[in-house]
């Protein structure tokens, strides 16, 4: 958006250098249009080709004036050089006809309809594409509202079977994935912005091509994701992307805000749909898991999971414990350089785990592994004592883990959300009770050094935190 024609121009050049293919001219931004001069000014101007909106109040946009003028203005685009005009579905028929035999040989009409609420069923998307077809579109723009993430696979399946270029796009955050993997389904073309948006439904285009490798994905791109509520903190695509592009893996790494865990997994049910894993401290129940790995019938958690390519069965893994104590012990070594001592720092260790979920449970049994005697602290008690029961430790109540110092030199792991963004004033362990301990680790990487790390590194050895 820009609130003049010079700013626009600023944008463009922008857009350009960011990577992107085509700018969108949004005229309906503009506190002040003169259409003939401003048109060729922003025409003659951008380096990339341009696609004209001038949105009407009544579909989302800001024009609240003539709407002949409006139509005018976009008609002289089309005379001007604008490569395409986005004109909406309720006024395409008669503005098709009005430029019919004076049409560019390149130039492309798009016509869109815009669904604030909701997105229809498959059936019903697919007469609309037949409307806006009908109605002289040389390239079909249906944009929908995410009620569940699931809708975007109803749009995922027009857009592949369509015989008319068409775009589709589903608002809001459980429609992100729309915007990433729309040349896996044949997507005419997706947006992204100039600027960082707190709005995650909203990537950039420096985002679209350097986080999640846009131009990579294809029709056999596998999809990964981590899925939970709320979501867009996580930095796992940065991580795992990264690492996809490093070995030339054909895969992509996205956020997915699910609020229906097993009909998500019942939606995407394609082996396309490689693999998820939880954010933070939830797990995967295991009655959706086909087949374990020995940790997981051991820990009794699953934070990962894999669909087999031949048969399409979930198989379930427990990546926590694992990169948690090695940063755990790395950090325990670090502290006492003790590199070369054989074993575990943590033998013999006093280990407090805050929470009793999938993530402490791991850690627990991480923990225990080593040789270190674990102690579980959560703010039901009941739940902190059947995890301590299942990894032979004991159990604590979050509210006296204050006051708990048995000994000094202890470890302490929070795998909570206690801490993270929004609620960063929160610590689940008062700043007194850390002196006692010779490691604190948080598994909260958004902020990335928490209350709770901050505090401790005025009273402890050492706290660390990892992705």
């Amino acid at each position: 958006m820009a609130d003049s024609v010079g700013e626009m121009v600023i944008n463009m050049r922008k857009a350009k250098a960011s990577g992107g293919d085509l700018v969108e001219i949004r005229l309906d931004s503009l506190k002040s249009f003169n259409p003939y001069e401003d048109l060729q000014t922003v025409i003659k101007e951008s380096p990339l080709p341009t696609l004209f909106t001038y949105r009407p109040k009544w579909e989302g946009g800001q024009y609240d004036g003539d709407e002949n003028k409006r139509l005018e203005a976009m008609r002289l685009a089309v005379k001007l050089g604008a490569a395409y005009v986005d004109i909406e579905l309720q006024v395409a028929q008669t503005f098709s006809n009005s430029i019919r035999g004076k049409k560019p040989e390149k130039f492309k009409l798009i016509v869109s309809s815009h669904n604030y609420q909701s997105t229809p069923s498959v059936e019903d998307l697919g007469n609309l594409v037949a409307t806006i077809q009908a109605a002289g579109a040389d390239i079909v723009k249906i944009a929908t509202t995410a009620v569940d993430i699931s809708d975007v696979a109803r749009i995922f399946k027009i857009t592949v079977h369509s015989q008319v270029p068409t775009i589709g796009l589903v608002m809001g955050e459980r429609g992100l994935t729309s915007r990433i993997l729309c040349a896996k389904y044949g997507g005419y073309l997706t947006y992204g912005g100039l600027e960082y948006s707190e709005t995650v439904s909203d990537p950039t285009i420096k985002d679209l091509l350097n986080l999640y490798n846009l131009r990579e994905i294809e029709a056999g791109t596998k999809v990964f994701g981590v899925i939970g509520k709320p979501i867009g903190h996580s930095k796992s695509p940065l991580l795992y992307n990264e690492a996809f592009k490093s070995v030339g893996f054909n895969g992509v790494y996205v956020h997915l805000l699910v609020d229906d865990l097993q009909h998500f997994l019942r939606t995407y049910s394609s082996t396309d749909f490689a693999g998820f894993r939880f954010d933070q401290s939830k797990h995967f129940p295991l009655s959706f898991v086909h087949l374990f790995s020995l940790i997981v019938t051991l820990i009794g958690a699953v934070n990962c999971i894999v669909r087999r390519e031949s048969d399409g069965k979930l198989l379930g893994y427990n990546t926590d414990y694992v990169g948690a104590i090695s940063a755990i012990e790395d950090g325990l070594r670090g502290s006492y350089n003790i590199s070369g001592t054989a074993g575990s720092p943590l033998s013999g260790k006093l280990f407090v785990v805050i929470g009793a979920g999938g993530a402490g449970k791991a850690l627990a049994y991480g923990a225990k592994v080593k040789g270190a005697r674990v102690v579980i602290a959560n703010r039901t008690y009941d739940r902190a004592k059947e995890v301590a029961n299942a990894v032979g430790g004991a159990a604590i109540s979050l509210a006296d883990l204050d006051n708990f110092h048995p000994e000094d030199g202890m470890i302490l792991a929070n795998t909570t959300s206690i801490g993270m963004q929004p609620k960063v004033d929160e610590t689940p362990v008062a700043k007194h009770a850390l002196r006692y301990y010779a490691l604190v680790f948080d598994a909260v990487y958004t902020p990335k050094v928490t209350r709770f790390l901050r505090e401790d590194y005025n009273v402890s050895l050492v706290g660390i935190n990892i992705m």
